[in-house]
């Protein structure tokens, strides 16, 4: 197995730009950034984007962006800032491993751009697209809030305990779960597909990520998983202040590397 790390990621999607995709610079229109209403006409992505958007080119679906439509209309919009790789049947920290397929996994087996939503601890709930790879898909970690935070901010709070203080913009998407509080998805969106469903779907973002620009770590909370334990399989956008959880030592060895400068 070959791990493709940013520069790779870099390379397949700026081939996947030249092919003339909805993800073409051309479709970039659709996130002004002096604007705070973004267009609801944005072309969502195709088939052909899942396809591309595999987990062996993690960073083509790092600065995507995720769009909920709720039951009243108004649509909540978060740029995806980190996310996790999970390989499929040798992947010992994949709920797939060993090619397993079960009622509850299976959307990881069917098509790219299928929702595979499951639930932890018996409360909250993670989203992940299920992508190239008998078995593989990539587990959304976090949002960069982009439209509809006032939104987000009702659907967190309805789903915290007690009198709590305002969440700050920061804190609305800023993990697995907190996104899917934010965003309003549970068990009911899994094995939706994002390429035509009318609730949740992807636009393409107005900016391409460099290879300088996605850290490649180790993933979280995956436990006793040996070896792949520490395949650096976590992908998130540095300095970006809405990602979960930032290693800063693998930041410092990409700056010793001359990947990246020190900030």
């Amino acid at each position: 197995m070959f791990f493709f790390f940013p520069a790779s990621a870099l390379f397949y999607l700026r081939r996947y730009q030249q092919q003339g995709t909805p993800c073409n610079k051309k479709w970039w229109w659709c996130l002004p950034e002096a604007s705070s209403q973004l267009s609801c006409t944005a072309p969502r992505c195709g088939a052909e984007n899942m396809e591309t958007a595999s987990i062996l080119t993690p960073g083509t679906i790092i600065s995507m962006i995720l769009v909920r439509k709720l039951p009243d209309g108004r649509e909540l919009w978060g740029r995806i800032v980190e996310t996790e790789a999970y390989l499929g049947g040798e992947d010992e920290a994949s709920h797939s491993k060993g090619g397993k397929q079960t009622q509850r996994n299976a959307a990881m087996f069917m098509k790219p751009g299928t929702l595979y939503v499951y639930q932890i601890y018996g409360i909250y709930f993670c989203v992940n697209v299920s992508s190239q790879g008998e078995g593989a898909a990539v587990l959304l970690r976090s949002l960069e809030p982009l439209q509809g935070l006032d939104a987000m901010r009702e659907l967190r709070s309805a789903s915290r305990k007690g009198p709590t203080k305002p969440l700050k913009d920061w804190q609305l998407c800023n993990g697995p779960s907190k996104l899917c509080q934010a965003l309003g998805i549970d068990k009911a969106f899994d094995q939706r597909d994002l390429t035509q469903d009318a609730a949740i779907w992807m636009v393409p973002g107005h900016d391409l990520p460099g290879e300088q620009d996605v850290v490649a770590t180790t993933r979280i909370g995956i436990g006793n998983t040996g070896e792949w334990a520490q395949k650096p399989l976590r992908f998130y956008l540095r300095g970006n202040k809405f990602v979960s959880v930032v290693d800063k030592k693998m930041e410092r060895e990409m700056a010793a590397m001359g990947q990246i400068s020190c900030r």
